[in-house]
């Protein structure tokens, strides 16, 4: 596949800027800086944003069979004194059924039965807190972890599909102002098992019918059929075990969920050396990369880590991911009014993306969702309106995304651990 060439263009968000018609920014058009409000914003010894790259060190989670290849399942069974076998029956039971109730598990001898849940499916998630919206099809999970972190996923019913947002970290260290998952920095890696878990406990929710939006009765054929790792953390700081998740979510029942590689997005703030290795891995995810500026002026004070790889880095490595799979690379852009959302942006980003090639790219645009003590807001319609027209002008495929969960602080940006989460999860230890 051959490459479009392509030019270095850099345009300082506080100089006017035209657009493909001859048109002048207008100068009337402010320019809102970023800056957090309600919170303090980590930084390091020179002052600049502070970025956590490697987890802080925490008791791991109990070892549990979604952790486990299936030939490793098979060992740890045999550790148990019991046969090998045995481990395709908990399969079966965990990824077919999802379940890890001991009782359930009848074609288990009776007296051995405890013993083998308890050393290959111990507790990972307690839930503490279920919200939901939307008539009951849009429900948001307050999760505690062994150690006590929270994590929170949101389980979406549209029609012809039910999509969970999982998270990959218990906090995240990526500490971008607008977002309230990185107000208060990374907690730790989330471990593969602790992934996996949010699907199989949603999966066990929507089969007992749960979830709402259809009439049918019977729900026990219905699962989850689209993953997006859009929940708390930054997806790729956490890559091997993001990776075997999504190797577990792939592999064909009862060894995994039985998933299509094509249902499952991992987005990414732009961890460039993640992205070319997400590349090479043969499975064919829908990758996302959450650009929100396309000049490098003010994304270094949206996203920090464009301190370390830059807007082209970042695109570059992402038409690497298309060109590498074939699979359609997803933008994602927060209008944020006044800050990230001006016409010349539009044009900007529709310039960079077609530099480097048509037909592999599509542009999310999504109006902001607030977050607690943040006067920041999504940008006017005719505003946002207007940015997806000059893109879809420029023949850049774009759609303004339907933010669900909104009330109930489940949509993008907004998960977070509270005080009254904490408080909550405080009473029920």
């Amino acid at each position: 596949m051959t490459e479009t060439p392509r030019t270095r263009e850099t345009r300082p968000a506080t100089a006017p800027a035209s657009s493909r018609s001859g048109a002048v920014r207008s100068t009337g058009t402010p320019q809102v800086r970023p800056a957090t409000e309600g919170w303090t914003q980590q930084k390091d010894a020179e002052g600049r944003p502070l970025l956590q790259f490697a987890s802080p060190k925490r008791g791991k989670p109990p070892v549990h069979l979604a952790d486990l290849t299936p030939a490793e399942r098979v060992e740890k069974v045999k550790e148990l004194g019991l046969p090998g076998f045995r481990a395709k029956q908990l399969s079966t039971h965990y990824f077919r059924h999802y379940t890890s109730d001991a009782a359930e598990m009848t074609d288990l001898p009776a007296d051995a039965r405890e013993q083998l849940v308890a050393g290959m499916l111990p507790p990972l998630l307690t839930e503490v807190r279920r919200l939901e919206t939307d008539r009951g099809d849009t429900i948001k999970f307050l999760w505690r972890l062994h150690d006590g972190a929270l994590v929170e996923s949101v389980l979406m019913r549209y029609p012809g599909r039910i999509t969970l947002c999982v998270s990959s970290q218990a906090g995240c260290g990526m500490n971008c102002p607008f977002c309230a998952t990185g107000q208060a920095g990374l907690t730790r890696n989330m471990s593969t098992a602790e992934i996996i878990e949010q699907i199989v406990r949603a999966n066990r929710l929507i089969a007992e019918g749960g979830l709402g939006g259809k009439k049918a009765d019977d729900h026990s054929m219905e699962r989850v059929s689209n993953i997006v790792f859009m929940g708390m953390g930054e997806p790729l700081a956490n890559y091997k075990r993001v990776m075997d998740a999504v190797r577990s979510m792939v592999a064909p029942q009862p060894d995994g969920l039985g998933m299509s590689a094509r249902g499952i997005t991992v987005s990414t703030v732009g961890l460039v050396p993640a992205i070319k290795k997400l590349a090479d891995e043969g499975i064919p995810v829908t990758f996302a990369l959450s650009l929100h500026a396309p000049d490098d002026h003010l994304r270094d004070e949206l996203i920090p880590v464009n301190s370390r790889w830059k807007v082209d880095e970042a695109l570059d490595a992402a038409y690497d991911y298309y060109a590498k799979t074939g699979r359609r690379v997803s933008i994602e852009y927060a209008l944020i009014k006044d800050m990230n959302d001006h016409a010349w942006r539009a044009d900007l980003l529709a310039d960079k993306l077609n530099e480097r090639g048509r037909g592999w790219v599509h542009v999310n645009p999504i109006p902001l969702n607030p977050t607690p003590g943040s006067i920041w807001t999504s940008s006017e319609p005719s505003v946002q309106n207007e940015f997806v027209r000059r893109l879809n002008d420029a023949g850049i495929p774009t759609t303004l995304r339907d933010t669900r969960g909104k009330e109930i602080d489940g949509a993008c940006g907004q998960l977070v651990a509270t005080t009254e989460d904490e408080a909550a999860s405080a009473a029920m230890a």
